[in-house]
């Protein structure tokens, strides 16, 4: 197995932080670099989910006029799909 040397850049706060941890784990930086790029391999992909948790405005909008329907009392409501679906029609 060739080994090579890999250069990252990252916030010093951020590698002292990680370092602790990986001290506590009984690892150092190299092998949890090496232990995440093993996973990722494994993983065909980031070994964690990627996620933003805020809905998009589009989303956000269509939360925002499902929250006042549902509190406005003449916003129509329909008792079946096929009363829904005649209302679509009209």
């Amino acid at each position: 197995m060739t080994m090579i040397n890999l250069n990252v850049r990252t916030d010093k706060n951020v590698k002292d932080q990680a370092e602790e941890i990986f001290n506590e784990l009984g690892i150092n930086m190299s092998t949890a670099i090496n232990m995440f790029l093993r996973s990722t391999i494994r993983e065909h992909g980031i070994p964690f989910e990627l996620k933003l948790d805020v809905p998009n405005k589009e989303t956000r909008q269509a939360i925002e006029e499902g929250e006042r329907l549902a509190y406005d009392p003449t916003a129509p409501r329909y008792s079946t799909m096929e009363d829904l679906k005649a209302a679509l029609k009209e």
